[in-house]
């Protein structure tokens, strides 16, 4: 063997073992690096994620150590945050409340007319209704016993309200008195429902809902969608003109119970229930139909005993609230509870935190019309958290109020915002129970009045 040649292979070899050495240094350097860059790169897209959802990372909200652990990144993530608080377009809760929306489109007059619910008369809608429909915008009509008919014709008057109401931007109230008993507008082909009272005397709360149930199933027959029920005054005063058995009965907890009940009948059934009389009528030995009535009771009395059915009726989310023109001196001794803040505003707005909907009782009853006049009530009891002024009788009285709150608003008496705060909460109650001038009478009289019978068969049974 030649021992030169063998010398230099054994070079070569030596020469080619730390050439592939190096290069394997140099692939695992540069592969090392390559490592380094690709790993830096899902941090740098996760701080710019957080940027542009303007929120942190989820295992930054969960582990408590973060901000120990990397202390530059949690700064860089506040500041991400306070910056993203900075530039993200607001997104105000105006573009997310439909009431605000509807609100905000609305001029001042047709925000004063949605605070009015009037009468019309006679049977069929005259021009002078048109009329206030159109120019006054009311939010609301109310019907008597001489406006009802036959159920057909009935249902015809209320449609041609609706249809009058289309050129107005909100849909109207059509509200009845249908209590049962001797407070009944119903024409007789439907079956009577016989006094809160009789119903009372059960002590049943379930026949009190189905009551209610049965209330709003006659009163859609024509296509009301509002009616002044349930009556939560306690009869405590046997001399009392006015209520007597359109109560429950004497006792408050079960005017509470029975009341509360029926308000649930009636809303479930689609119809806006309104509690009255507050603060309680059952003390009275005046009507306030005909006169201004006087209770001399203390708040804690009237606690008591008046305001327990109410605050019931509050905490089951009462929809609407109607105040009576009743005088309590000791709580204000210079207006009736229809027209004073003291009782609307620091109690039953305040105490009570009720944010429904307060409507009067009618402003052209005696109570109110011998002792105030009308341009003077509607201001005061706006200002003292009233939300709907009811004026029934007199197509002039609507007009009257309206008339009286557009300049009250345009002089600085009453603030728009005020009005917008009353307009809020009808606006509210209109679209949470879908109100629309599209809709039409609906029931089958002879399933409801068989129904009436049964329901009156167990009320006379649990008696």
């Amino acid at each position: 063997m030649n021992h030169s040649k063998l010398h230099s292979n054994t070079i070569f070899t030596q020469i080619g073992k730390r050439y592939m050495l190096l290069l394997i240094i140099s692939l695992c350097v540069l592969l090392t690096a390559c490592g380094q860059t690709k790993t830096s790169e899902p941090s740098q897209d996760s701080n710019v994620e957080t940027s542009d959802n303007a929120s942190p990372s989820p295992e930054a909200n969960g582990n408590p150590n973060n901000g120990e652990q990397n202390g530059a990144d949690s700064d860089t993530s506040e500041d991400t945050q306070k910056e993203s608080d900075q530039t993200t377009p607001p997104q105000e809760q105006d573009e997310l409340d439909p009431v605000k929306e509807q609100l905000s489109q609305l001029s001042l007059e047709e925000k004063i007319g949605q605070m009015i619910l009037a009468g019309v008369q006679g049977t069929e809608l005259d021009d002078q209704g048109k009329k206030m429909i159109s120019e006054q915008k009311v939010g609301g009509i109310i019907f008597y016993a001489n406006n009802v008919t036959t159920i057909d014709a009935t249902a015809q008057f209320i449609q041609s309200i609706k249809e009058a109401n289309r050129s107005n931007p909100v849909p109207i109230f059509l509200s009845v008195d249908q209590e049962g008993g001797k407070v009944s507008r119903m024409p007789d082909s439907v079956e009577s429902i016989p006094s809160n009272r009789t119903v009372g005397d059960t002590n049943q709360s379930k026949l009190a809902e189905t009551m209610g149930q049965l209330l709003a199933r006659q009163v859609k027959l024509v296509g009301f969608n509002l009616d002044f029920a349930p009556v939560l005054d306690v009869n405590s005063n046997p001399k009392n003109p006015v209520i007597g058995d359109r109560s429950f009965g004497s006792s408050a907890n079960l005017v509470a119970k029975m009341g509360v009940a029926e308000m649930k009948g009636l809303r479930s059934e689609g119809v806006i229930p309104v509690v009255k009389h507050f603060p309680g009528h059952g003390d009275t030995s005046v009507d306030s139909h005909l006169d201004l009535p006087v209770v001399n009771k203390t708040l804690k009395q009237l606690a008591e005993l008046e305001w327990i059915p109410f605050q019931a009726a509050v905490k089951e989310q009462a929809e609407a609230v109607m105040v009576a023109h009743i005088l309590f001196p000791k709580l204000d001794p210079d207006h009736p509870a229809s027209l004073s803040d003291v009782i609307i505003g620091e109690h039953l707005r305040g105490k009570f935190g009720y944010d429904g909907v307060v409507i009067t009782d009618d402003l052209s009853m005696g109570a109110i019309a011998k002792n105030y006049k009308l341009n003077e009530a509607a201001i005061t009891t706006v200002q003292a958290g009233s939300d709907i002024l009811l004026v029934a009788h007199s197509y002039e009285s609507a007009k009257t109020i309206f008339d009286t709150l557009l300049n009250a608003v345009r002089n600085g008496k009453i603030s728009e915002s005020r009005i917008d705060e009353s307009v809020y909460r009808i606006l509210s109650l209109k679209q949470h129970y879908k109100l629309s001038d599209e809709q039409q009478a609906s029931g089958n009289l002879k399933q409801l009045n068989a129904d009436i019978k049964a329901w009156r068969n167990q009320v006379n049974l649990q008696k």
